[in-house]
C-alpha cells in the first residue's frame, strides 16, 4: 500500500469550541502520538483526510507546518453518528522497517458448490506486518468448495513478510449446506404445531 501524503498545520487552541472552528474551516482536528514523542495537535484536510482513511489501515504520511513529516496510521477514527462527518482522528507513529499488528479485510472470492451458502464468519484478520508493507486485503478462493468446508486462520495464504497474530484455529469462512425449500417447510410446520399445543393444554 502506497503512502498517502497529507499536510497538516499544528494547532494551539483546544475544546469543543475550537473543534467546531476548525471543522468550520474545512478541516479535522487529530493528535499525533508515540514512539514516545509528545502528543502533538494538528488539524488535517477534511476532504483529504476523509478520502484516506476509506482505506483500511492508510498509511499516512503527514507533514506539518513545523517542517517535520512523520508515517502515521489512524488507530481511530471519530464521527458523527450522525451526519457520519469525521470530528477527531488519533494518529499512530510507526517507522520503517518495524513491524505493527492490523485488523486486514478478509475478501472472498469465487462461487461454492450448488446449494451451499458461504458465511464469512471473521471479516478481519489480525496479521502482524511491516508499517510500509501493509497488505489490503487477505482473499480466500472458495470456488467449488463442498459444503462442510471451513476455512481457519491456518488455512489462509498470507502475503509476503505477513503473520498470523490470531488463533490458527480461528473460524474465518464456513461453507454450509443451503436448506430447501420442503425442509423450510417443514421446520414451520413443526413449530406451528409446537406453538399449538399449550392452548390446547389450557382449554
Amino acid at each position: 500500500m502506497s503512502e498517502i501524503k497529507l499536510a497538516a498545520s499544528s494547532r494551539t487552541e483546544f475544546g469543543k469550541g475550537a473543534a467546531r472552528r476548525i471543522r468550520r474551516a474545512g478541516q479535522i482536528p487529530a493528535v499525533i502520538y508515540g514512539h514516545g514523542t509528545d502528543p502533538q495537535h494538528i488539524a488535517l484536510p477534511g476532504h483529504d483526510t476523509m478520502m484516506a482513511v476509506k482505506n483500511a489501515n492508510a498509511l499516512l504520511s503527514i507533514s506539518v507546518d513545523s517542517g517535520t513529516s512523520v508515517l502515521a496510521l489512524a488507530k481511530d477514527v471519530q464521527r458523527d453518528p450522525v451526519k457520519s462527518v469525521i470530528e477527531h482522528v488519533d494518529l499512530v507513529i510507526v517507522r520503517r522497517g518495524e513491524k505493527v499488528q492490523v485488523d486486514v479485510p478478509v475478501h472472498v472470492l469465487g462461487e461454492a458448490a450448488p446449494e451451499t451458502i458461504v458465511q464469512l464468519e471473521n471479516a478481519t484478520i489480525l496479521l502482524e506486518v511491516e508499517a510500509t508493507h501493509i497488505p489490503e486485503s487477505v482473499e480466500v478462493d472458495v470456488e467449488g468448495k463442498p459444503a462442510g468446508t471451513q476455512v481457519t486462520a491456518a488455512d489462509l495464504t498470507l502475503p509476503e513478510g505477513a503473520e498470523l497474530a490470531v488463533d490458527p484455529e480461528l473460524l474465518v469462512v464456513n461453507i454450509t449446506a443451503q436448506q430447501s425449500a420442503e425442509a423450510l417447510e417443514a421446520d414451520l410446520g413443526e413449530g406451528g404445531e409446537a406453538a399449538e399445543a399449550p392452548a390446547e393444554d389450557e382449554a
